[in-house]
């Protein structure tokens, strides 16, 4: 799994930071990529390649979803995800 010494900043990732953190600041969206990337309590890999990660951000007492490509950091797609049971 790769290490990000800073969060990634790629124009997709900043996209789903900016609708993930709604009120709560673009910063705040980036951090809980970040941390799902690093943290993550559950990881699959897709059909495709693609990799799923998941992990609890209490802020919004959600979980989030973030979809790497297969390289494991460009960020495809990152939601928060009602029906997801750990």
């Amino acid at each position: 799994m790769p290490t990000h010494k800073n969060p990634p900043l790629s124009a997709p990732c900043l996209k789903h930071a900016l609708s993930l953190s709604k009120g709560q600041g673009l910063l705040a969206g980036i951090w809980w990529i970040a941390f799902v990337l690093k943290n993550p309590i559950r990881t699959e890999t897709q059909a495709n390649g693609r990799i799923r990660r998941w992990a609890w951000i209490s802020a919004a007492g959600k979980y989030l979803r973030v979809v790497t490509e297969p390289d494991g950091e460009t960020v495809h797609n990152a939601f928060f995800d009602r029906g997801f049971k750990p």
